[in-house]
Parts: structure tokens; sequence; C-alpha cells
């Protein structure tokens, strides 16, 4: 399904090399004021141009063609549509029946009979992403005030060290190769109680909104997958007063599938690019043998660096679904 959300709602649709994509948002309260102008920072952010990202330029002006009238939300569904003007479909010609390794050209083929749109992954290119940023700019005015974000990269190639960033992204791209990156997404002022025990615990509804993102393969809350390195009594969050208040923070900010008021702690590990100008021996459909497969088109090395703000996103999405109605 294309579609996420019980209060919040949201619908994807379009695909990477089609004339559009867009995003439809339900569940949104009326007389939130709301303008393309709210949205150019955080596009500008998964815009590409810096180092390591896709020579692909789409300008992502937001066209707000539904749920608004005079500047303020009307409380019917917001529809907001992007152009896809940087196309290059044909680059894709030589790869269709010749899938691309680690992408979902296979796994589409199978799934939708051959009818799916290759170009690009079509509708399950990262390039729908844009939507998400878009409904991530709505999540967020429907959040309490209070809630703040902050989000960064935080590893490339497993270095840790920002300065040294630049300099793996330009020797990989010279290798016609990638690297993955880690993202991390800290959010203070979430109130206790928000989530359910079990199927929709914080964190469950949240990374399946993680997993939604093309290329990402891990989520951890707090201290993760490095808490199971630990002792019970190193890992536990003692409670230092009546309020709540937690000597320290290893759960992230949830027990029990719910939020306890702390800081939520979030990182999410995307994969490396699996678009990369390096041949593979892969199995070619229309041969029916293992043959050399250079990919062509335009792609990031490192899907982490625009994909800080999709991470963002959907967590804001997801908190706008989990908070109290």
């Amino acid at each position: 399904m294309n579609r996420f959300g019980h209060y919040f709602r949201i619908a994807l649709w379009g695909e990477s090399h089609g004339p559009r994509i867009g995003i439809v948002i339900d569940g949104v309260p009326a007389g939130i004021a709301l303008a393309a102008e709210d949205f150019a920072a955080d596009l500008a952010r998964r815009r590409s141009g810096p180092t390591g990202t896709t020579p692909r330029r789409e300008p992502d002006v937001p066209q707000l063609v539904a749920g608004i009238y005079r500047g303020r939300t009307t409380g019917a569904p917001i529809a907001i549509e992007f152009a896809n003007t940087d196309t290059r479909p044909q680059d894709y010609a030589a790869t269709e029946g010749h899938d691309r390794p680690s992408h979902a050209d296979r796994t589409a083929y199978r799934k939708f009979g051959g009818y799916n749109d290759p170009r690009g992954g079509g509708h399950l290119s990262g390039r729908l992403t844009a939507g998400l940023a878009a409904a991530g700019v709505v999540a967020k005015k429907v959040l309490p005030a209070e809630i703040a974000f902050e989000t960064r990269l935080v590893e490339i190639g497993g270095c840790t060290e920002p300065d040294r960033f630049d300099d793996l992204l330009r020797d990989a791209a010279a290798r016609n190769d990638s690297v993955g990156g880690i993202v991390e997404c800290r959010v203070e002022g979430i109130p206790a109680g928000w989530g359910e025990p079990f199927f929709d615990s914080a964190e469950s509804v949240i990374a399946h909104l993680l997993f939604s993102i093309p290329g990402i393969k891990g989520v951890e809350f707090g201290s993760g997958f490095a808490g199971a390195h630990l002792h019970g009594s190193e890992n536990n969050d003692p409670i230092v007063d009546a309020d709540g208040h937690t000597a320290t923070n290893h759960a992230g900010g949830i027990d029990g599938g719910i939020t306890n008021g702390s800081e939520l702690v979030v990182r999410a590990a995307f994969k490396p690019t699996a678009s990369i100008g390096r041949t593979q021996i892969t199995f070619n459909r229309a041969t029916g043998r293992m043959e050399p497969l250079a990919t062509t088109g335009r792609h990031d090395v490192c899907i982490a660096l625009r994909g800080a703000v999709v991470v963002e996103a959907a967590i804001a999405i997801a908190l706008a679904d989990l908070r109290e109605p």
C-alpha cells in the first residue's frame, strides 16, 4: 500500500521519471497557516548540489493544489505536487531486463508482472521522498510548538569525523563506487504518554515510517544495538524525580512503547547507494546469462546526505499520527 496513518494520513504517488510526483495529506486540523514558502528550508536540505549528491537538479517547488484557502488549511485533504523537470528516462533503456544489483528492478517486475515503470526505479525511487519531506513540514506544524528536532549525519562509510566526509565521498566517486551512512535524529519536548503497548508502540510506528524510506536498512532507539553489549545495571535509566526525569537516557525516550518525556533519540542506517558506475556481473533476463552491467544515470554517492531531512520528516509524521487527537 502507498498509504500510512490513522489520524495523520498520507498517500504518495508518482514515478521518478514521470511528469509529476506528489503526496496527499489528510487529518490536518483546519486553520493552520501554510504556504509554499514554509517548505523551502526542508526541501533545500534534500536538494542536490553538495559533494556526493546526484547531478540531477530538480527545483522541487511545491504546488499546493488542494486543502488550502486564503493561506490556511481547510480541514480537507492537502494535495502537494512537484514537477519532474530534469528527467532522462533514456538512461535506463540499457538496464531494462538486465536488473541492477540490490535494486527493486527484479522484485517490482515480479510483483507487478512487468507492468511497473522501470525508469530510475519508477514508483519505488528515492525521488518520491520529496513528498515525505513536504509531509514532514506539515506534520511539524501539527505537533505542539515545544517539540524541536535536531538531525545530523553522524557517520559516512564507517567514519565518524565530519571533517573527513567530503574526502571520503570524492574518493568513492573517483572509484565509481558509493558509501553508506548513519543519520541521528533527536527530538525534545515530546509529552509522556504517546504510543500504545505492542503493535502501535512509539518505536513500531516510527520504525514503520523510517523503513519506508528507500535505502534504510537499520533503525535503533537510544542505546540500540550497543545496549545488547551492556548489563541491565549499565543500561537501565534510574528515575530521579516525581516528574519522571531520568539520570540517563539509554531508552531513547520510550519505555514500554510509550514516550516517557525524555528526549527521543533515533538513528537510521542507510546502505551504500546501489547505483554505481563500476561494472558488475549480474543476471540478464533478456539473455538468460550473467553479464557485465555498468549502471547509467545520475545518482548520489551517499544517499544519507539528502536522506537526513527525510528521516526527520518521517519521525515528525509518525509523531503527528501518535499524538493525542
